[in-house]
């Protein structure tokens, strides 16, 4: 009969009553395998009572030498990414990415980009300048040292444009159509 002790470190065999072996295996061999398991298994202990006790004495080390948790982190982290920047795939991902770069089409993008950057900020400039003066030439019709009231202000031309265009700036971002107005009975005119 063949046994096998599960959950211990020795496993055993009993052939001696004339147990059913595996196939093309003699009593024999058996024995001497067994022997053999049990030899391995004490080796495989002692291995492992070894590494603890290294372990032990490496961590004593570090702490001694002030080697803490997080430095190791770092330098393996430090180590890892070196490793990373000389593997095939970063190399051949890098050279990818330089060739992009020197190409004619991501040159082009690049200033077509670059183009409505500038063109953007022109427009935003020149509305600001439109603002000022919008506001500037208010404030030169109606200064507000000849007591004029805000109500005056509000009904002058230049106020006039400025809101519409300031309605008109609304309506597009908010995206109303131009049928619709702020001001019918069943809109709410919460600001948000």
């Amino acid at each position: 009969m063949f046994f096998l002790s599960v959950g211990s470190s020795v496993s055993s065999i009993d052939v001696a009553s004339g147990g059913n072996l595996p196939p093309g295996l003699t009593e024999e061999e058996a024995e001497e395998m067994q022997v053999e398991l049990t030899k391995v298994e004490d080796e495989i202990q002692t291995l492992r009572q070894v590494l603890v006790a290294k372990e032990r004495h490496a961590a004593e080390l570090k702490r001694r030498l002030g080697i803490s948790p997080l430095s190791e982190i770092k330098q393996n982290f430090t180590k890892g990414w070196h490793e990373v920047q000389c593997s095939n795939a970063y190399l051949t991902a890098s050279s990818t990415l330089e060739e992009i770069g020197r190409s004619d089409a991501y040159k082009r993008t690049q200033e077509t980009l670059s183009q409505a950057g500038h063109m953007t900020s022109a427009a935003f400039s020149s509305m600001g300048s439109a603002i000022r003066n919008q506001f500037g030439e208010m404030s030169s019709n109606f200064s507000m040292h000849h007591s004029l009231s805000m109500p005056a202000m509000r009904n002058s031309p230049s106020f006039k444009t400025f809101e519409d265009k300031v309605e008109n700036m609304k309506d597009k971002v908010m995206g109303r159509s131009n049928g619709e107005s702020d001001h019918s009975p069943t809109s709410n005119n919460t600001p948000f």
